[in-house]
């Protein structure tokens, strides 16, 4: 904001006065907030006074003059004005020196002084900077402190009888001046919503105030600066949704503050006189993130960067979760009951789910991994258990990518209110049989499930997305043993189903293998195949079926609906847009649109589709789809394209016959339009000039332009309404009246419009849900090209899914190690079977390729029980109702657990819930502890799966003593290894260097054999790593030492075995001279 410069060099030390004592007055306050030092005027300042009210009064859309009075009423209530040359302006830095000096002496206080201060009214607390939703602190409880505090201040102020001012408006203590309108109403909006990054719209830009603008400036990089009595920061409004979502995307609840009056309205009201009316119209989080201002299509220009809006294909989950702490059966155990609701706004999908839960709280964190949420809804209060699982959860992505966490006072998840809430928002819909048995599956849902639906009930009011829970039919049971595979967090974890290890990125990952979609709701549909294989055979043949049609089929039918596919926008978020009535018009008009085109080409694909396509999934999903969305041909007809792509609602519908107050409306404003037209007559005649016109000029309309040299004419009741140095521009009194019942007639028809427009979207919902169904059977289509796309990448087959126990594959390749090495690549085949050998104890050096090894099995197992194509020649899969894996050393410090605890706790679950229709899959179980405790645990851990459970099972080890569990099970277990060959000639030593050892040099050969591997050859991971040399032969040396050591202790073992079964002397006597040779010679070597 620029200044009025100073003429004088008195006015200039008078000038910036009062910014000095703004700067200095940081430090005269404990509480961080800025104070003025001084109240008094000059006579300079108070013009600046007058021209600064000005320019709020535009700013605020108030009267120049009113705003103006105020100040000089201020002004002359002052018993410090100064008059004339009263007192010299030259004291005025001698007195602004002095007050700074009082003012630090007092600063530097003892607190017991500082006591007695007046506390300042704790405006500021409203304003506080509120840390970032993303942490896990909790917001509220840091708020509590500070609404603490602030009562505190309160009572101490109102004992000692002061008060903040005796004016009706409340006083800044900063600058002694009062909050102007703008600034009041923000500060009221505040209030109401402490935790929201608040937006207000002030003419062709959004501004922010206070600690808002400090945020603002901090996160999205823009300017920041003090104005009037808050700091301020503002970006252009055709910038909204860039700036909302960056900020969300950091984790902050946004807030768009509207202004809800126009001039012309606002002219005719009772409130002319004040600033315009304003109020929040929405909220966003990182799951609520829908509606026109966030969601621009097609009204962008060219000039955006296509970066910042790109359509994000992510889930965007908000799950809540309570725990019912009433049948906590073991409070030292940590176990507990736990209910959950996930719901995605964007795209409409409720799921809930219940469980018992162990301490570790695995359970609970397979289901995060699995909806991979946003934003989580969580009690104030949580088990101590539970509330670690979420610190790490949280903590576990880049920053700007950390789950929000919302909190929620804990009798908003007690079951009596829970209970009432759910009732009565369902109350509505018990109106028919079909509606009371919606409600009755409400009712009968679990208790922890019912407090987390009334949690997100309540939550999602606040953005106005509650309807999206009005249908309880469509809410999915999310782990549903019956239908999926049970796949638990670390699974999805250790065989990287939708996230590689090295960086969390879906590159590299079994779900990147298998992505070939084109749409985004395909990609989010196939992520959930992928998650959740299936256990019926007759669901997974028809996926397998209809791949392999697509695979095979020389029908043009295919190719003509993947490039329909590839053309689609995300429809899936946009109807649910639409049903929220949160879309814009271009919106609308875009996936309309785009639905009936698709209608048309499907259409046109059934004669083929009846005559071509053999399964019955494809033709059921194909010839479905132009049924369903047959309804919104009638939608676009009554729609005026240019209109709605332009976003003008008054002239969006076609026909309004439906639409009476419209029509009404415009034939008020074409009865003055006419009136006005036939004024013109009247002012040819005054004007004595049968050519005169209306000219519009700069959206002023109805204007007379008359010659300068001509004004003489001119009526004196004329308005003067602009002039240049040849013309001038005039409104007569008629003009003035009409015009300005034109125009608010012209903003009323605007608000009316938006009114039949949402009338208008909630008629179209009634066909929301068949035209979801119609988006469903694309997104199957897409992901079943998808899959057809990965059969064809070669060497790929068609797995046979059978109901017995087994898994049989022919050179199997690792899915997404195939795709990256490719022909380098080693197959290997797996034979396990429930009725013979059904457990493979897998041995061999280390960099072998064991891991590889096991985890191809598994992939291989859930690729084919997806309904997908394998990478082997042949595979022959029975139905596994769920795969458990333990594999990876690490220690887990949220949890406070070691590497080798971490392990244990995994091994414990898998023992618990694993059935002879699993497979399990262990990986160097025991490790982690001395190698006696190791074997042991290890080998007792695998007799229980081979002895009692009966899983298919892939268990990998270093410790040759658990491969003897072959012996005692013949029939049920098989010792194999990774194939090598040991170069003897890199090995080899020279005749005089008999005493010193060097590692062995091995080949990898990556081939899975019969038998077992002797040693690792852990010495040659250690020459590859580099390892320096002298430290290699050291340690060559001390393995020889060791090695001989076991041998000889093996040896003594077997001669003393021996020894219990002689009966005859002269065996003990062979016996004795036996060991004593034997004996000899291990000493001498």
């Amino acid at each position: 904001m620029s200044r009025r410069k100073p003429t004088s060099g008195d006015a200039g030390a008078a000038g910036p006065a009062p910014e000095r004592q703004a700067v200095l007055s940081r430090f005269f306050q404990s509480t961080g907030s800025l104070k003025s030092t001084s109240s008094r005027t000059v006579a300079p300042q108070k013009a600046m006074e007058v021209d600064r009210s000005k320019k709020r009064a535009l700013e605020n859309n108030e009267p120049v003059k009113k705003r103006a009075k105020k100040v000089q009423e201020k002004e002359g209530g002052s018993d410090l004005v100064m008059s004339g040359d009263s007192e010299p302006k030259k004291c005025l830095r001698t007195r602004i020196v002095s007050k700074s000096l009082e003012k630090l002496k007092e600063f530097r206080c003892t607190s017991a002084l500082l006591q007695d201060r007046v506390p300042t009214e704790p405006l500021q607390e409203t304003f506080a900077v509120l840390p970032k939703c993303t942490d896990f602190d909790d917001i509220s409880l840091k708020r509590a402190k500070n609404a603490v505090s602030s009562e505190d201040s309160k009572t101490q102020s109102h004992q000692k009888g002061k008060t903040l001012t005796s004016d009706s408006k409340p006083s800044n203590k900063r600058t002694k001046s009062i909050y102007t309108p703008l600034e009041l109403q923000y500060i009221e909006m505040k209030q109401q919503h402490k935790d929201v990054i608040l937006f207000v719209e002030c003419g062709y830009k959004y501004r922010f105030f206070g600690d808002d603008a400090e945020i603002a400036a901090r996160e999205l990089n823009i300017y920041c600066h003090l104005d009037h009595n808050f700091m301020t920061a503002s970006i252009p409004t055709h910038r909204l949704f860039v700036h909302v979502r960056r900020l969300v995307a950091k984790g902050y609840k946004v807030g768009v503050v509207k202004q809800t009056e126009t001039a012309a309205l606002k002219a005719i009201g009772d409130n002319k006189s004040t600033v315009f009316s304003r109020k929040l119209t929405a909220l966003y989080t990182k799951s609520t993130l829908i509606g026109e201002d966030v969601n621009p299509l097609i009204k962008l220009d060219d000039a955006v960067n296509v970066d910042e809006i790109m359509t994000d294909t992510s889930t965007n989950y908000l799950l809540c979760i309570c725990e019912n702490k009433e049948t906590v059966k073991d409070k030292k155990k940590g176990n507990i009951y736990i209910g959950i609701v996930g719901v995605q706004p964007a795209t409409g999908e409720v799921v809930f789910d219940s469980f018992q839960d162990f301490a570790s709280r695995s359970e609970l964190e397979t289901r995060i991994l699995c909806l991979q949420p946003v934003e989580l809804l969580l009690p104030s209060d949580l088990s101590q258990q539970t509330e670690t699982l979420i610190r790490r959860v949280t903590a576990a992505s880049v920053r700007d990518d950390r789950i929000r966490v919302e909190r929620m006072d804990n009798i908003y998840f007690e079951y009596s209110y829970a209970f009432q809430v759910v009732i009565d928002f369902y109350a509505n819909d018990i109106v028919d049989v079909k509606g009371s048995q919606n409600f009755s599956g409400i009712m009968n849902l679990e208790r922890p499930v019912i407090c987390s639906l009334a949690a997100v009930i309540r939550y999602l009011k606040e953005f106005n997305l509650e309807k999206i829970l009005s249908k309880p039919k469509n809410f999915k049971h999310l782990s549903s043993e019956m239908e999926f595979m049970t796949i638990n967090g670390t699974t999805l974890r250790n065989l990287e189903i939708l996230q590689n290890q090295t960086d969390r990125k879906t590159h590299g990952s079994l779900l990147w293998v298998l992505d070939h979609t084109k749409t985004s709701f395909g990609k989010r549909k196939l992520k959930k195949w992928v998650t959740q294989p299936l256990l019926k055979l007759r669901v997974i043949n028809a996926r397998l079926d209809a791949v392999s049609e697509v695979l095979h089929s020389e029908s043009s039918v295919f190719g003509q609906i993947e490039s329909h596919l590839r053309k689609l926008p995300d429809i899936e978020r946009g109807l649910c847009s639409i049903y929220h009535k949160k879309c814009s018009t271009q919106e609308f008009f875009l996936i309309v649109k785009t639905l009936y085109h698709l209608k048309l080409e499907f259409q046109a694909l059934i004669p083929a589709a009846n005559s071509h396509i053999q399964s019955k999934l494809l033709q059921t999903v194909i010839l479905e789809i132009p049924e369903l969305l047959s309804p919104v041909e009638h939608y676009l007809k009554i729609l005026n394209e240019h209109a709605a792509k332009i976003g003008d609602k008054t002239e969006l519908f076609k026909d309004l016959s439906d639409f009476p107050l419209i029509k009404k409306r415009k034939d008020e404003i074409q009865e003055v339009t006419n009136k006005i037209q036939i004024h013109l007559q009247e002012i040819r005649r005054v004007l004595k000039n049968p050519s005169a016109q209306y000219v519009t000029v700069s959206g002023q309309e109805y204007m007379i332009e008359i010659k300068n040299s001509a004004l003489s004419c001119i009526p004196t009741d004329w308005v003067k309404v602009g002039s240049t140095k040849a013309v001038s521009r005039f409104h007569s009194p008629f003009i003035v009246e009409n015009y300005r019942h034109l125009n608010q007639l012209r903003e009323q028809l605007v608000l009316d419009c938006s009114a039949e427009w949402l009338g208008f979207l909630e008629n179209f919902n009634e066909h929301y849900h068949s035209l979801c169904k119609a988006v469903y059977h694309l997104a199957t289509l897409d992901c079943i090209f998808s899959l057809a796309n990965v059969a064809k990448q070669g060497n790929y087959c068609r797995p046979t899914l059978e109901e017995g126990r087994k898994i049989i594959i022919k050179n199997g390749r690792h899915p997404v190690i195939d795709v990256l090495l490719g022909e380098q690549y080693v197959p290997n085949s797996t034979n396990l079977s429930g009725d013979s050998e059904r457990v493979m104890i897998i041995t061999g050096p280390n960099m072998g390729g064991k891991s590889s090894y096991i985890k191809q099995v598994a992939l291989i197992t859930i690729m084919a029980q997806i309904g997908s194509y394998v990478p082997a020649e042949e595979a022959t899969i029975g139905i596994v109702d769920g795969i458990f894996t333990r594999m990876g050393a690490a220690d887990n410090i949220y949890k406070g657990q070691s590497t080798f605890m971490e392990e244990l706790t995994d091994t414990a679950e898998i023992i618990r819930k694993a059935t002879s229709q699993s497979l399990v899959i262990l990986d160097e179980l025991g490790r982690g502890t001395s190698t006696h405790d190791g074997i042991a645990i290890a080998y007792a851990t695998l007799e229980h799966f081979i002895r009692d459970v009966k899983s298919l099972t892939l268990f990998v080890t270093h410790y040759p003593p658990v491969c003897e569990l072959e012996k005692s099970y013949s029939q049920q277990v098989g010792n194999y290894h990774m194939g090598f060959l040991v170069n003897e000639e890199e090995s080899k030593q020279d005749p005089g260097e008999e005493e010193e050892q060097v590692p062995s040099f091995v080949t990898f050969l990556y081939q899975i054999t019969r038998g077992i591997a002797a040693r690792s050859y852990g010495l040659n991971v250690a020459k590859l790593a580099d390892v320096p040399g002298e430290i290699l032969k050291t340690a060559a040396h001390k393995s020889k030492d060791l090695e001989g050591l076991v041998n000889m202790k093996r040896k003594r073992l077997k001669h003393f075995a021996k020894l219990w079964t002689i009966n005859d002397p002269k065996d003990l006597q062979k016996w004795t001279d036996e060991f004593a040779v034997e004996e000899i010679t291990d000493f001498s070597s």
